[in-house]
């Protein structure tokens, strides 16, 4: 039996990129016709990361585009406990083509600060903007039932930032039976990092990020239906 599937780790690098590369944190890329994405309330939400589609060489994944995950950075960061493919507190955005004319203060000027922006306890996971960098890999499947028990090699496999691939969790998968045949593409998993001494993203204390898709739903650039779900220890 295979126990391996093809991913893309991704590697958190120094840099600052433009509105157009892949990134976490910063401003992210919106069209002259586009905004923020919000919440039902009106509250916007703030880019939690955003990936260069070529960069990513999956079978059933865009080879153009730009893929953006945003979140709101309330004390929960967008989650809903009861539904976790509740879009109201997140939103995945794919961009089939991009337009090289937008400029940054362009964007700037749709910027609009909710009331989570001024929260003397910052709860948005990514601490500064920071750029991406791409290795495929086998990614083996690895149960984390016993962490404690992993072995360094085993434990290096499921954690960091991936598409694609098998998922970590701190504590264990949210996902029942029928959820994970239906949700059984990891569309993006952003893991808690730093760079130096400094840290970049944190989801609570230490936790990890991840968003699920379907396969077939994402052939067809279908991102109305995602799984998004974040723990922590």
């Amino acid at each position: 039996m295979n126990n391996t599937k093809p991913c893309m780790k991704i590697t958190l690098t120094d840099t600052k990129p433009s509105i157009f590369e892949s990134k976490v944190g910063g401003l992210g890329y919106i069209p002259h016709d586009g905004d923020f994405p919000t919440d039902s309330k009106g509250n916007q939400l703030r880019l939690l990361a955003q990936i260069e589609c070529e960069k990513i060489q999956l079978d059933g994944f865009m080879k153009t585009g730009l893929l953006q995950f945003w979140v709101l950075n309330n004390n929960l960061i967008g989650f809903d406990w009861n539904d976790m493919s509740n879009p109201d507190g997140f939103r995945v955005i794919y961009y089939p083509e991009i337009d090289k004319t937008v400029t940054e203060p362009e964007i700037n000027s749709k910027f609009v600060k909710n009331k989570y922006d001024d929260n003397s306890y910052c709860y948005f996971p990514v601490y500064r903007e920071c750029g991406m960098s791409f290795e495929k890999l086998q990614n083996k499947a690895i149960y984390i039932g016993d962490r404690e028990k992993l072995s360094d090699e085993d434990y290096n496999e499921i954690i960091g930032h991936k598409v694609g691939g098998y998922p970590y969790f701190i504590r264990s998968d949210p996902r029942d039976e029928k959820m994970l045949e239906y949700y059984d593409f990891l569309l993006f998993q952003l893991d808690t990092d730093g760079i130096g001494d400094k840290t970049v993203v944190m989801w609570g204390d230490l936790g990890v990020g991840n968003f699920f898709i379907n396969s077939e739903k994402l052939k067809k650039c279908d991102f109305s239906d995602i799984l998004y779900n974040w723990d922590c220890c």
